[in-house]
């Protein structure tokens, strides 16, 4: 079976998302670590949808899904660090 990196990468991502969303939780960040959760998680799961995609259309939508789910994960993590919330 062929190596997949994007698959790969997305799910140590996922893996490294939980890990932060337990360690907010542990900060009692609920809300954004919630949504950041949500996002960094879905990265992965419409990157292994799209492997089973009916089209090379239902393909390509998918991967634009996980791209915006990506992009609105960078959102969640600038607002995490930055300095204006303290």
């Amino acid at each position: 079976m062929k190596n997949n990196v994007v698959k790969n990468k997305s799910f140590e991502f996922a893996i490294r998302i939980v890990k932060l969303n337990q360690h907010l939780n542990n900060k009692k960040e609920f809300t954004l670590s919630k949504q950041l959760l949500r996002s960094g998680t879905s990265i992965g799961a419409m990157i292994r949808e799209a492997e089973h995609a009916e089209s090379k259309s239902d393909f390509i939508h998918k991967f634009a899904i996980a791209q915006k789910e990506a992009n609105e994960t960078v959102y969640w993590l600038e607002l995490l660090k930055s300095d204006r919330l303290s």
